[in-house]
């Protein structure tokens, strides 16, 4: 499905565009006080998810651009060649894909994920993310229900 590349490519940018604004607008560490629980705070994140391999000593920014360029050309390839009528399935795609891409700008530019939101609750706090991170995880979500959609079809329960 072509079409929902621009969905990808829409992700991408609002994922750019609250990068930049946070990197003109904030100082690493500072924070913003939204609501009790949320917070925007400018972070850096050399790693991976929850900050994995952060520390590693440089070598993980070629990892983690090869496995965006990779995983990046696949869900363009599985989003080109998918049936119509799969939406749920061309949405999760589609926000994944945006997601990656954004985040592998960020690693190709900055050589770092700029990462600015932040939940937490009294002093637990979750890790910083940001709109790609946000893409992904809507992204696995939907195809996590379309597979159970698909599951569901196939012992009948659902018409």
């Amino acid at each position: 499905m072509p079409g929902f590349l621009l969905v990808s490519l829409i992700v991408l940018i609002l994922d750019q565009l609250s990068k930049w604004w946070i990197l003109q607008h904030f100082h690493e560490h500072e924070v913003l006080v939204v609501w009790p629980v949320f917070n925007l705070t400018l972070a850096f994140n050399k790693g991976a998810a929850f900050s994995f391999l952060a520390d590693a000593g440089g070598w993980q920014h070629y990892l983690f651009v090869g496995l965006a360029v990779l995983v990046s050309l696949f869900l363009v390839i599985w989003l080109w060649r998918l049936p119509k009528g799969r939406l749920l399935e061309a949405w999760g795609l589609a926000l994944i894909l945006g997601g990656a891409l954004g985040n592998l700008v960020d690693r190709l530019l900055r050589g770092q994920v700029v990462d600015f939101l932040q939940w937490h609750w009294e002093a637990h706090y979750f890790p910083s993310f940001n709109l790609a991170d946000s893409a992904i995880t809507l992204g696995v979500v939907l195809l996590l229900l379309d597979a159970l959609r698909g599951e569901s079809r196939k012992q009948g329960n659902v018409r």
